[in-house]
């Protein structure tokens, strides 16, 4: 599996993504991976590489900039709020890193620009949806966990892809109102949209080890069902079935 690190900038910004691809596969689907708050490190590379990369080429986004990154020791949401209430700024970076992938993957020759999608966890999340808000030209996009909520919400019929949330029920960061807010939005939109949601559970389910209840617990077959439902709809979204 090949791990490349790519240098782009978004607005005077520069930033570094990463490329994970198995050299040996040809036309692959394209996905645009938002990792979690922590950004690009070696945990969200392994996801890259061991749970996705064997189906796609994968482009791993960095939404904060080059040194930017937190350390893992800040308060998660005090460390993203500048972003998260700057939705123009934060949509920009989703979107360059979005063009980032397909100007890449077609330098390299690899990958089925024909098929793309994204998937995003925790704010990551939140950036794939922002992407589908802008009206990027992508099949599906997947929040595993994500934030909801936007200051910016999308306007109807610029829609393009298919959205599917995967959702802790318990979930504090996104809860209940916020949740159905976002389907109003959908709605009014007029976006395809799903949304799982499992009972009992918290944010973070996907994140092996993570352990801090009531708001963030690592859950199994949570994240087994999230995966496989992901992974279809994303199917199904490349085959016009949705």
């Amino acid at each position: 599996m090949k791990v490349e690190r790519i240098s782009y900038s978004v607005s005077g910004l520069k930033n570094v993504g990463t490329l994970v691809y198995d050299e040996t596969a040809t036309k692959r689907p394209l996905m645009l991976m938002a990792p979690n708050w922590l950004g690009i490190n070696p945990t969200s590379t392994e996801v890259a590489r061991t749970l996705l990369a064997d189906r796609y080429v994968v482009f791993m986004a960095d939404m904060y900039g080059e040194g930017n990154a937190p350390k893992g020791t800040e308060n998660p949401m005090e460390f993203l709020a500048p972003l998260m209430k700057d939705a123009k700024a934060t949509r920009s970076r989703i979107v360059a890193a979005f063009d980032t992938m397909l100007s890449e993957t077609a330098k390299r020759g690899i990958g089925d620009s024909s098929r793309r999608a994204a998937i995003g966890f925790c704010f990551g999340g939140a950036n794939v949806l922002d992407l589908a808000r802008s009206g990027a030209d992508v099949a599906a996009v997947v929040s595993m966990h994500g934030s909801l909520a936007t200051p910016m919400p999308a306007k109807k019929g610029e829609v393009k892809a298919a959205c599917l949330v995967v959702h802790g029920a318990a979930d504090p960061i996104a809860p209940k109102a916020e949740r159905d807010a976002f389907e109003q939005e959908m709605d009014a939109a007029g976006a395809r949209w799903t949304m799982l949601t499992f009972g009992g559970v918290v944010h973070a389910f996907t994140d092996v080890g993570v352990n801090f209840p009531p708001v963030a617990v690592y859950n199994e077959p949570a994240t087994r069902h999230g995966y496989e439902l992901a992974h279809g709809f994303i199917a199904d979204a490349f085959a016009g079935k949705i």
